[in-house]
């Protein structure tokens, strides 16, 4: 089969996909209970990555945060292509932190950075780490399901394109300030396009070029700190779920502001 015919045999899944399994499957409360979000360095963009793909210093690190909560996955930012499992950089939020960086994480210094990242997990909220950029994670792993690697990368190009003509029109506005990135399957394929919002800790599903626009004024005009448990949604229509927040907490936070 041509590439041309793969990718509109694809697209016609992913048409039937988003009108059925969306209809059954509630949006909000669909993001799993987690206190950090830990991003490792991918070489490459999850548009290319298998269908199952781990590493031997990923699965190392997501043993050790797995037990207080931490959910390790692979983010890619435009860094040169290339394979290298032996150690990469971090960059990880937690709802109490804030923002934590390593730049060298390996198999010889993982225990200590899972500790590290364990306190950060678990700081006082008056400790955190202000985030001077906004990041914005969108998942494209196409070869998990396809409605990521379409709905997915069709939103993160819009993205691309937004925030492009944004710094064009203002170079120092605050679209200068905005960390765009892919980010590996992050649960939930029917609720494509998916995007994660840091250091605001919040979960977007649903998502579709046509959005982009009014979400990113929403994100930019928005506090930057991770948010409580009190926020309301950064937007409810979109919404999914918030860093460090129970599934019923999260639901209970949907209906308050209703």
């Amino acid at each position: 089969m041509s590439a041309g015919m793969l990718s509109k045999v694809r697209h016609r899944l992913s048409a039937v996909f988003s009108t059925t399994s969306s209809e059954t499957k509630p949006l909000q409360g669909s993001v799993a209970s987690h206190r950090s979000y830990i991003l490792l360095n991918s070489p490459s963009p999850p548009s290319e990555f298998p269908s199952r793909f781990s590493t031997t210093l990923q699965r190392a690190l997501q043993v050790q945060t797995t037990r207080w909560g931490g959910l390790v996955n692979f983010a890619w930012t435009g860094s040169p292509k290339g394979s290298d499992d032996s150690s990469t950089s971090v960059t990880a939020f937690s709802a109490l932190g804030g923002a934590i960086h390593f730049p060298n994480l390996s198999l010889s210094n993982v225990d200590e950075i899972a500790e590290k990242l364990r306190q950060h997990a678990t700081a006082s909220p008056m400790t955190f780490v202000e985030v001077p950029e906004v990041h914005i994670y969108v998942c494209t792993h196409g070869a998990r399901d396809c409605r990521c690697g379409d709905m997915g990368g069709k939103v993160f190009q819009a993205l691309r394109d937004e925030l492009d003509r944004r710094i064009l029109a203002d170079p120092n506005g605050p679209a200068k300030g905005v960390v765009l990135g892919e980010v590996g399957h992050v649960g939930g394929h029917v609720f494509a396009a998916n995007a994660l919002i840091f250091p605001h800790g919040e979960w977007l599903g649903l998502l579709t070029p046509k959005d982009v626009p009014s979400v990113l004024d929403t994100i930019l005009s928005s506090e930057r700190r991770p948010f409580t448990s009190f926020d309301p949604p950064l937007r409810r229509e979109f919404w999914r779920g918030r860093m460090g927040l129970s599934k019923d907490e999260q639901l209970n936070l949907y209906a308050s502001h209703s």
